[in-house]
């Protein structure tokens, strides 16, 4: 059953995300309101078929506060770094400079606008970033990074990548920590299953902190839920 779950799961989301994914551009052509509007439709598609096809629900713990804030989230699976998108409002992701060059892809993720992380982190590539967090703030828009820079397997605490430190300075934003656990449903390698993905959400976090105080307080925020046992039942989505 669960191997049937995946390979309709696969059919249905991935069979249409094709075409879904080839009318970006013309979603874009109506501005970057409209490509969000259109990115956050597929997906609510996305969550449809994970709830009803694999048997996956989200619980979401805490409050979402308003924006703009800087969200940092723990990151475990694929689900979070589209779900939370559309769950947040649209706000600005923090992209690896790879992901930019995908055809049709990477183009939508710029215009959506997108913040560009270079791993090079050459002057021109921090100038670049910078430019993109300010045109975010300026828009009133939240800004959302994965800090740890890449997704992580449930029990392992990875270190913050560097770049969350400069674009906390930067956007001069409160960050909101955001613990997630997704890993035990949704792996990296294998079969999805049933079971609950949780987000809790802390409290905000004021701006200007020294470095090591916004690193520390993140880090143990994120992973407020990775000791905790897994969860296979389900509280609303």
């Amino acid at each position: 059953m669960l191997l049937l779950r995946n390979i309709v799961f696969a059919l249905v989301f991935y069979g249409l995300s094709v075409p879904i994914v080839l009318f970006v551009p013309f979603a874009g052509l109506f501005g970057a309101d409209a490509l969000r509007g259109y990115c956050n439709g597929w997906a609510a598609f996305m969550g449809w078929c994970a709830r009803w096809i694999l048997g996956i629900e989200v619980r979401i713990e805490g409050a979402i506060p308003a924006g703009p804030v800087f969200f940092a989230a723990r990151h475990e699976s694929n689900f979070e770094a589209i779900d939370l998108t559309r769950r947040l409002g649209a706000p600005a992701p923090v992209l690896k400079r790879e992901l930019t060059r995908i055809p049709i892809w990477g183009w939508a993720a710029q215009r959506y606008g997108g913040i560009v992380a270079d791993r090079t982190a050459s002057a021109a590539a921090l100038r670049s970033m910078m430019k993109d967090a300010q045109a975010a703030r300026a828009e009133g828009r939240s800004v959302l990074i994965f800090p740890e820079g890449t997704r992580t397997l449930p029990g392992e605490r990875p270190e913050l990548r560097s770049g969350f430190a400069g674009l906390y300075r930067i956007l001069g934003l409160p960050v909101v920590p955001v613990a997630v656990k997704s890993g035990h449903v949704w792996p990296k390698k294998g079969l999805m299953r049933p079971g609950t993905i949780v987000y809790a959400f802390g409290e905000p976090i004021p701006p200007g902190l020294p470095r090591p105080e916004i690193e520390a307080r993140v880090h143990a925020a994120i992973n407020a839920l990775n000791s905790a046992p897994a969860e296979a039942g389900a509280q609303g989505q």
